[in-house]
Order: C-alpha cells, then structure tokens, then sequence
C-alpha cells in the first residue's frame, strides 16, 4: 500500500490578478475572460508520485482582503504559499510584498516554507508590463531572508508555464526532484503527478474539521463533491495543529476551549488594511 502524504497550498494576492484562472487552467483545462470575485474555494486533488500518493488542498482565497480572520486562518494552516501578482499591474507586486510581510508575521518558520511568486498575464507583458522579472527576484532574492522560494512568470489565459507553477512546489516541497522537467504523463526522469483515481473536489471553505477529514479518508468520496458551508469553530482543530501533513485528534473539550479563545481573539483582531 502506497505512503500518504498531504500538503496545503494557498494562493494569495491582489484583486483580479488571476488566481482563480491560474488554479482551473491547471485542475479543469479551462480559461474564461469573465471575472468573479472569489470568497474562498478549496479544491482537492491526489497525485501518484511512485510508491506516494500526495493528496494536495488548494485553496484559492479572496483579493479583496475583506475577510481578514479567514485570511489569518489560510495563513497558520499552510504547508506551501503560491503569491500571484500580474506583470501588468505595479500595485499588485505591492500587494504581494504585504502578503509576505504578513506570512512573516505570522508563521515563525516562514523561511522553511515553500513560496512560488507568480507573475501572471505575462501574454500582455510585452505591450503592457508594469512589473519587471528581475525587479522581482532581486526582491526575494537580494532584500529579504533566505526562503525557499522561486519566481516563475506564467500566463493563464496560454498556459504557459501554468503546471510548472505547481511542479516548482512540489520540488520545492522536495516531493519532486529539481531536476525534474515535466509534471504529467510521458514526462522524462520525472514521477508521474497525474491525479490518482479518486479525482479531484471542490468546496466553498478551507475549513473544515479534523475529523471529517479522517473520515474522508477511510472512505471513497465521489469525483466532484457538493459545496458545503462550516463554521469558523470547525475549524480550530485544523488551526491548532502544527505545519504537519498528519493531524493528530483532540479531545472535545479541548476543542470546545480553543474554539472560545480563537472566537476572542478574532474579536479583539483589528481589520486588516485592503489590498486592491
């Protein structure tokens, strides 16, 4: 029987830069010119990596930044961050800048995390680039800490360089060998990361329970699941465990407490500032 293993990706960036797009290009094949906003969708997929199955959450979350404690919760909970700005856009470069301050604020071990920063829209960036690529590495490169990270420009509306967005990640990860030049099928050298049979969900919250998820587990789910709301107190167990792949299972009681101190805090948090 293979290994498991589990790893949380969350996007993160300003409005309109192309998130949403960048994840259905690489899950569904599929490209629309029409924008909507999105709250927060959680998609899951499992991938044979060879002897492993890496069961992946993808969480693509809002760019207005109008939900703060959703985004503090995304933050904590991460195993991997994908930072999306659009090469056309100069503020949206600096909406990523303030996306990592606020990793760094959060997560102690931001530098052991794996980060991809994305430049999306590189198809418009010969007539209409606003944000230089070099511009770019010399930030992660050159002004902050050594991290795990790597800038790719991609292009979602072409596909141009949409699956090494996440193949990048899952090197990064060390799920995948640097070396490796392809992510999919007939890929020289390289496991093949084809979604396992069970296929990928999606969901309208990243929150969801510990234990539903231990039961998902057990059980075989449908290709396409439903969407289905939880409250922000099933998720404290899946707040309150560490940056692990397994999570471990608490006592109710213990659930109970965290839920009134994580519904506190959240009370006493200040809003955070928007980022168009």
């Amino acid at each position: 029987m293979a290994d498991l293993e589990r790893i949380r990706l969350v996007l993160l960036g300003g409005a309109g830069v192309g998130k949403s797009s960048i994840v259905k290009r690489f899950l569904f094949k599929s490209y629309t010119d029409k924008y909507r906003a999105t709250v927060e969708d959680l998609y899951n997929r499992e991938y044979d990596l060879g002897g492993v199955t890496l069961k992946v959450d993808i969480l693509d979350t809002s760019g207005d930044m109008q939900f703060p404690a959703m985004r503090r919760l995304s933050i904590a909970t991460a195993h991997a961050f994908m930072l999306v700005y659009a090469t056309t856009s100069a503020p949206s470069f600096q909406c990523v800048k303030q996306c990592f301050e606020e990793i760094r604020e959060q997560r102690a071990d931001f530098q052991d995390i794996p980060i991809v920063i994305a430049g999306n829209k590189a198809d418009l960036a010969t007539t209409h680039r606003e944000v230089r690529q070099e511009e770019v590495t010399d930030w992660v490169f050159c002004e902050l800490p050594r991290l795990r990270a790597k800038v790719v420009e991609c292009s979602a509306k072409e596909d141009t360089n949409v699956t090494e967005l996440f193949k990048t990640l899952l090197s990064l990860s060390r799920f995948l060998p640097a070396s490796s030049s392809s992510v999919g099928p007939g890929g020289p050298g390289a496991a093949s990361v084809e979604p396992a049979p069970s296929g990928f969900k999606r969901r309208s919250s990243a929150y969801v329970s510990a234990s539903s998820s231990r039961n998902k587990n057990r059980m075989n789910s449908p290709s396409v699941s439903g969407d289905k709301k939880s409250s922000l107190v099933d998720a404290v167990d899946v707040a309150s465990t560490s940056a692990e792949a397994k999570l471990k299972p608490r006592s109710r009681s213990l659930i109970r407490r965290a839920s009134r101190k994580t519904k506190q805090q959240i009370n006493n948090a200040s809003d955070d500032c928007n980022l168009q």
